[in-house]
C-alpha cells in the first residue's frame, strides 16, 4: 500500500498548499490529493486538466409539491431554521437555509413534502504536471465536508493501487475541525507547515494535541522564518519540546507569490536558495517515512 502524507497548518495562509505543491513536483510520480474541499486551490498550481467529474450526494432537502400543498403553513410553523417563505400562494424550501432535519415532512398533513438526496459538491480525478491528482469542491453552503474528504482520500488510494504508486500527497484543510480530523485519520505522517507569528504558534499548539490523540508521527517545518527568527526558535524549541521532527524551514521569498499568480508550483520559479530549502525539507520527510 502507498504511504500518505498529509500537510497540514492549523491556520489558513502559512503557505500549506505552496509547499504541497512543491513536494508533489519533487516526489517520484505521486498520486496527490486535495483535502481542502472547502476552497480547494492545490489544482490551480499543478495545472490540472479534469478527466473524470462525479457528484457528492450526501445528505438531504426538503421539497414541497405544489399540486399536493393546501397552504396550512404547518411546516412554516414548526421549521426552526426559517426556511420555508410564501411565494404567493406556494410555499418554497430555501435548500440553503434547510438543515435536513425532516420536521416538516412529519408534520405535513398532506404528504406534499418529499425529502430526496441533495447533490452537496462535485469530485474529479484530474492529470498534472506532478502526476494524477483526486480534488473535489462543496456547494455555497453545503454540508459534510469531512464525508467528501474521505471519498476524496479513499478514491486517491485506489488510484495509488491501481497505477502501482508508493505515495499519495495530501494538501489538508486548515484548522482543527472535522474536515481536517477526516484527512489525517489513519494517514502515515503529518507534515506542519507553520510561520513565525503568534497565531500560528498557537494553531501549531493544537495540531499537535490533535494528531497526538490519534497516534500519527509529525514533521514540522517553518515558512517564512527569516521574518521573524526569534519567534522560529520558539517555535523549533516547541517541537522539539513536543517530540515533533524539525524537517527544516523556507526563508521569505517573493517569487512564491509571482508563483501563486502564474500558476506555478514554487520550484518552478524561485531561486536556487529557495529550493534547496524546500528540497531539505523533502528529502528530511521521505527519510523519515
Amino acid at each position: 500500500m502507498a504511504k500518505e502524507i498529509v500537510i497540514l497548518s492549523g491556520k489558513g495562509g502559512t503557505g500549506k498548499t505552496s509547499l504541497s505543491a512543491s513536494f508533489a513536483m519533487l516526489a517520484d510520480n505521486p498520486v496527490i490529493a486535495d483535502c481542502d474541499v472547502d476552497a480547494a486551490n492545490l489544482h490551480l498550481l499543478l495545472d490540472a486538466k479534469t478527466e473524470e467529474d462525479y457528484p457528492f450526494v450526501s445528505g438531504h432537502v426538503a421539497v414541497i409539491d405544489a399540486a399536493l400543498c393546501t397552504g396550512c403553513a404547518r411546516c412554516v410553523r414548526y421549521c426552526s431554521y426559517d426556511a420555508i417563505d410564501r411565494d404567493g400562494r406556494i410555499y418554497r424550501v430555501d435548500p440553503i437555509r434547510c438543515e435536513g432535519c425532516a420536521l416538516c415532512l412529519k408534520v405535513c398533513p398532506s404528504a406534499a413534502i418529499d425529502f430526496p438526496e441533495s447533490e452537496c459538491g462535485r469530485w474529479m480525478v484530474s492529470s498534472t504536471k506532478a502526476g494524477p491528482m483526486v480534488h473535489a469542491h462543496l456547494h455555497p453552503g453545503a454540508e459534510n465536508s469531512g464525508k467528501l474528504v474521505t471519498l476524496v482520500r479513499k478514491e486517491a488510494s485506489n488510484l495509488s493501487d491501481t497505477l502501482g504508486k508508493d505515495i499519495i500527497i495530501s494538501d489538508g484543510p486548515p484548522g482543527i475541525g472535522c474536515p481536517v480530523i477526516a484527512s489525517m485519520t489513519n494517514t502515515d505522517m503529518v507534515v506542519l507547515v507553520t510561520e513565525p507569528s503568534l497565531s500560528a504558534i498557537h494553531d501549531v499548539e493544537r495540531v499537535i494535541r490533535l494528531a497526538r490523540s490519534f497516534g500519527i508521527p509529525l514533521v514540522g517545518c517553518i515558512n517564512k522564518a527569516d521574518i521573524d527568527l526569534e519567534l522560529s526558535n520558539d517555535i523549533k524549541n516547541l517541537f522539539s519540546e513536543a517530540g515533533v521532527s524539525y524537517a527544516g524551514s523556507v526563508d521569505y521569498d517573493e517569487q512564491i507569490v509571482k508563483a501563486q499568480v502564474l500558476g506555478l508550483s514554487p520550484i518552478e520559479l524561485v531561486g536556487k536558495k529557495t529550493i534547496k530549502q524546500i528540497e531539505h525539507i523533502w528529502e528530511s520527510i521521505w527519510n523519515m517515512m
